[in-house]
């Protein structure tokens, strides 16, 4: 078997996927099997429009699924304790100051499974987070971001 990829994530992120995956089997998967059900019901399925997307929600469910099960099965968590203080890693909330008109912006950095930006959860594979990890409490740091290089000073890590 290939090497599957290793999903860093945190507890809480783990419990969301467990509680969304819970939920499409629970309660998603019957709903589209019953959509089904009811499609087949108005007779030739080659021009079935219902039956159609009813299929391809169970397509994208069935996918979602596999692919939940599989960031489960290869999660690594992250521990607090597996961290050094005061240096950005993954599992921080890192503040920084934009140089050098000062704007402050705050995040966390999490495994891609659970990036979240409008929550504030940053995946440790963004060129923001790449170019803070590893560095302390008043570095300043070029950042390389699509809109163009960025410098920032550190100013907390928590």
């Amino acid at each position: 078997m290939a090497n599957e990829k290793v999903f860093p994530m945190t507890e809480e992120g783990k419990q969301k996927l467990e509680q969304e995956l819970e939920q499409l089997k629970s309660v998603k998967r019957k709903e589209v099997v019953e959509r089904i059900k009811i499609a087949r019901s108005f007779g030739d399925l080659s021009e079935n429009s219902e039956y159609d997307s009813a299929k391809e929600e169970q397509a994208f469910v069935e996918g979602r699924i596999s692919t939940l099960e599989s960031m489960i099965r290869n999660a690594k968590i992250i521990e607090d304790d597996q961290t050094l203080d005061g240096v950005v890693s993954l599992g921080k909330t890192v503040t920084f100051v934009e140089l050098p008109d000062g704007d402050e912006e705050s995040y966390t950095i999490v495994g891609s499974a659970e990036a979240d930006p409008f929550e504030g959860k940053i995946s440790n594979d963004s060129p923001i987070a790449k170019s803070l990890i590893g560095k302390e409490v008043g570095d300043e740091v070029k950042v390389q971001t699509p809109g163009g290089d960025m410098d920032v000073r550190i100013t907390s890590i928590s």
